[in-house]
């Protein structure tokens, strides 16, 4: 338990960090704002010279403030740790970190790269850095859309605010840029890269497939009862997930067994089992 609790820990230091480094190396000295809290500490910084993590703080404590009293929210420990030292972090580590590049498409690209990948290690801590979530949840109550059509629309104001505020709708656009690598970044870290792929397979020889599978390409394969919406018919389903190198082997079975087979191919993220990844948790 002590062991896991220091992992998360570790977790989210690393994310913070990283996602203080994208603020203060890339984002801030660049005027990108790219949403969220940040991206509004970021105008407030070039507009007034105020400090990007104690803006990020004191905008935070309302958000905290207004998602538990509006929705109950139990705020856990790690969103407010996360929160607290990624304000830390972003003014203690500015004065030290040189800016590389005035570059805007450089700074929005390397921004986001870190940013996501720090955004995706604090996920997998289980935390939280505060921001526009907690708004989007809190409107939510409001209006009853979605939680990622109320960030999209709240980071969106942010992106479009920067513009004014600059005087650039390049900036804006750089802006944007970053919030797309850096959502999906957070997703790969998440989930992995796609490097398995999953088969399901419809055909009147799914047995014989399905003993090639097993003997041919020592993979395991599933079965299950289907029936068809237009026929009626009762049908047997086959699914496989395999390697990316196996992919070719896979469909040359297929087409040699049953040519008139129907295939369905998709990316799969992770995979966790026998045969690929040991599930930590």
């Amino acid at each position: 338990m002590f062991t896991r609790a220091l992992r998360d820990f570790l977790l989210l230091l690393t994310g913070v960090l990283l996602i203080a480094s994208a603020l203060d190396l890339f984002l801030v000295p660049n005027r990108i704002a790219a949403g969220g809290v940040s991206g509004i500490a970021t105008i407030l910084f070039h507009l007034f010279g105020l400090p990007v993590g104690a803006s990020i703080l004191a905008l935070n404590i309302p958000l905290f403030i207004w998602g538990f009293l509006r929705l109950g929210l139990r705020i856990g420990l790690r969103s407010i740790l996360g929160t607290v030292l990624l304000s830390v972090s972003v003014d203690a580590l500015a004065p030290f970190l040189p800016v590389p590049t005035a570059d805007a498409f450089l700074a929005s690209l390397y921004g986001g790269v870190l940013a996501g990948l720090g955004l995706g290690l604090v996920f997998r801590a289980k935390g939280t850095t505060g921001g526009t979530d907690l708004a989007a949840a809190a409107l939510r109550s409001y209006v009853g859309i979605n939680i990622g059509q109320l960030l999209f629309f709240v980071d969106g104001a942010v992106v479009l605010a920067a513009g004014f505020a600059f005087r650039s709708p390049e900036l804006a656009m750089y802006a944007l840029i970053t919030i797309f690598i850096a959502a999906w970044l957070v997703d790969v870290v998440q989930e992995g890269f796609s490097y398995t792929k999953a088969f399901l397979i419809i055909s009147e020889k799914h047995a014989e497939i399905a003993r090639v599978i097993l003997t041919e390409l020592n993979r395991g394969a599933t079965l299950w009862k289907g029936t068809g919406a237009f026929t009626g018919a009762d049908r047997t389903m086959l699914l496989a997930v395999v390697s990316r190198i196996e992919v070719t082997r896979l469909k040359e079975v297929i087409n040699r067994v049953d040519p008139r087979a129907f295939v369905v191919l998709a990316d799969v993220h992770e995979v966790l089992g026998e045969g690929f990844k040991e599930f930590r948790g």
